[in-house]
């Protein structure tokens, strides 16, 4: 089990590293089979990446035990890139519309395609409550 500073520091790491994944993708958006939906990953892995740099920079004042820490640690990690990936792929795959339609517009893919990001993405959001409940837990005075 990491330390409360040692995964924060690996949440900053993350955080860096999704920034600097922005910049690369943010050249390949218009190449994309649905540029709509690559502009909705530059947008959300923005918005990830500065959730990770704030929960890094604050992880360590947490008041969570070892096993407390080391699970909201990684249902968050979970829920971000369970987030995100389905977006990659409707974006590479030109899909997503049955289940992010305001993104992806008229955007559809396989059935398989669709179920794929129905399920992985559907997965992020008991995760994510579950760790910022300990996150808020946490920050408790």
């Amino acid at each position: 089990m990491l330390a409360l500073s040692s995964q924060g520091h690996v949440l900053l790491q993350i955080g860096v590293a999704l920034l600097l994944a922005i910049c690369f993708e943010g050249f390949f958006v218009q190449k994309l089979r649905s540029p709509r939906m690559g502009l909705s990953v530059h947008t959300l892995a923005t918005f990830e990446a500065l959730l990770f740099l704030a929960f890094g920079l604050m992880w360590p004042t947490l008041k969570l035990t070892g096993l407390g820490a080391s699970l909201a640690f990684w249902l968050f990690v979970y829920s971000a890139f369970a987030t995100l990936v389905p977006y990659v792929l409707a974006a590479v795959w030109g899909a997503g519309g049955s289940t992010m339609s305001l993104a992806a517009g008229s955007a559809r893919g396989s059935d398989l395609q669709e179920s794929a990001i129905k399920v992985v993405l559907y997965s992020a959001a008991p995760t994510g409550i579950v760790a910022f409940a300990l996150v808020f837990w946490g920050l408790r005075g």
